[in-house]
C-alpha cells in the first residue's frame, strides 16, 4: 500500500517546478490536523529537501495570516534560482530572532497554518489539505504545547477559520489528506 507522503512525491514529480528548477509543497490546515508528520514524511523521500514551518514565520499569537514581507523574500528569489531567507519568530522572547538563508532546492516544503495563501499561488507546485476533527485537535495541539497554547487555542482556532474561509484553502487544495488516517481522500 502507498502512503499519502509517497503518494504526494509521485504528484510532485509529475508537475513542473515553480521555484526555479525545485517544486514548492505547501502543506496547510488546521492546528493539529498532521500537517508536520506529513510533511517530515515527505521531506525525507526526497533528498535534499528543506522544511520551512509556518509557526516559524509568524509574529506570535496575533500573526496570522502569513506576513507577505516572509514569503517575498524567501519565495520569489528561489522562483528565480537564487537564495531566498525568511526569519525566525522567537515565541519565547516574542520577538524576531535569526535571519535563515534557503538555497535553491529540489523540494521545499512549507508547512502550517496559511502555507497554501492565495498570494503565491502562482508558485504552488502542488497545495495539500491536511484535516482531523476538532476534538482531535485539540487534543494534539495541547499534547505537543501544553500550557503554552491551552489559553490561546479558541482565538487561534477562530483566527484559522477566518483565514481559510477568505482564502478558500480546502477548497483550492490539489490533494485532501485524513489525518487521522493519513490518508488521501478522493475528491
Amino acid at each position: 500500500m502507498t502512503s499519502a507522503a509517497e503518494q504526494v512525491v509521485a504528484e510532485l514529480a509529475a508537475r513542473e517546478p515553480t521555484l526555479g528548477s525545485g517544486r514548492l509543497l505547501c502543506v496547510d490546515g488546521p492546528a493539529g490536523s498532521g500537517k508536520t508528520t506529513l510533511a517530515a514524511a515527505v521531506a525525507a523521500l526526497v533528498e535534499g529537501s528543506v522544511v520551512v514551518h509556518m509557526d516559524d514565520l509568524f509574529q506570535g499569537w496575533d500573526g496570522l495570516p502569513w506576513a507577505d514581507q516572509q514569503h517575498q523574500r524567501l519565495l520569489r528569489p528561489l522562483a528565480e534560482g537564487r537564495a531566498g531567507h525568511w526569519t525566525r519568530w522567537d515565541w519565547r522572547l516574542d520577538r524576531w530572532a535569526e535571519t535563515h538563508r534557503v538555497e535553491p532546492v529540489p523540494l521545499l516544503v512549507l508547512e502550517g497554518v496559511g502555507a497554501g495563501a492565495s498570494s503565491y499561488a502562482d508558485l504552488h507546485t502542488l497545495l495539500v489539505w491536511v484535516e482531523a476533527p476538532r476534538e482531535l485537535r485539540l487534543e494534539r495541539g495541547l499534547a505537543r504545547d501544553g500550557d503554552a497554547f491551552a489559553p490561546h487555542w479558541h482565538r487561534w482556532a477562530a483566527d484559522e477559520e477566518r483565514l481559510f474561509a477568505h482564502e478558500v484553502t480546502r477548497e483550492r487544495a490539489d490533494l485532501l489528506v485524513d489525518g487521522r488516517s493519513g490518508t488521501i481522500v478522493v475528491r
